[in-house]
């Protein structure tokens, strides 16, 4: 009976070796996870730039066509409006001119 309560004993230390082993092996496994997670994050964090980087630079080049597009459409509507501006001042320097002479009309 000792000798079978000896081997049940020494069985019981063996499986609570193999558990307390499994355990370990757990921790350490989920302790690699934890850090190859954290690196892909890190390296993930510092590609972020180089991801953005054409987003960034096509948003960049619609924005400067955009303002040559608004400056070429202000400087014509600009011009527009000084010719416009001088043929009225011709217009009114004529009216005047034409009233100063002949008061009648």
């Amino acid at each position: 009976m000792d000798d079978q309560l000896q081997r049940l004993l020494e069985a019981e230390a063996r499986a609570q070796a193999v558990i307390d082993g499994a355990s370990q092996e757990r921790q350490r496994m989920m302790e690699d996870a934890l850090a190859s997670a954290r690196e892909a994050e890190a390296r993930f964090e510092a590609g972020r730039s180089e991801l953005r980087a054409p987003f960034l630079k096509e948003a960049h080049g619609r924005a400067e066509q955009a303002v040559a597009e608004l400056a070429r459409k202000y400087g014509e509507r600009q011009r527009t409006l000084r010719e416009l501006a001088a043929r009225h001042e011709t217009e009114a320097v004529e009216a005047a001119l034409n009233l100063l002479l002949d008061p009648s009309r």
